[in-house]
């Protein structure tokens, strides 16, 4: 069952962002994780590495696939979370919290405009899924 948390904002990429003021905790949503299957690896960009909307900043390989993380906005990483270097399962078990994956210190809060909330990003599952 796919999960779509009402605090989060979600890009058309399958990332979700979680703001507090410039921080923006990021991870990957239930639907991806959900299609992906088992989470084997996850690499991204090194702490104080500045990345830009749109761009990769890391990759998440799967029993099925190796796919790139693309950022949803742009600013400097300020965290990773270490905690999924000992165990990668969260990312599958709990991608809402425990398997976040970074924060980034974000540059410009219009970023966020071009975000989904909950209700657009179940509406744009739903017709990817009708497409497919």
């Amino acid at each position: 069952m796919k999960v779509f948390p009402e605090d989060l904002l979600y890009s058309r990429e399958h990332i979700w962002v979680r703001v507090e003021g410039y921080m923006t905790t990021i991870g990957i949503t239930d639907y991806a994780q959900e299609s992906l299957g088992e989470i084997l690896s996850v690499e991204f960009t090194e702490i104080d590495t500045y990345v830009e909307r749109d761009e990769t900043f890391g990759s998440v390989e799967s029993t099925k696939t190796v796919v790139d993380l693309i950022s949803p906005v742009s600013g400097t990483v300020v965290n990773i979370n270490e905690d999924i270097k000992d165990d990668i399962g969260i990312i599958n078990s709990d991608p809402h919290d425990m398997g976040w994956l970074v924060v980034i210190e974000m540059d410009d809060l219009e970023q966020l405009e071009d975000l989904l909330v909950a209700t657009a990003y179940h509406d744009f599952i739903r017709q990817e899924e009708e497409s497919d």
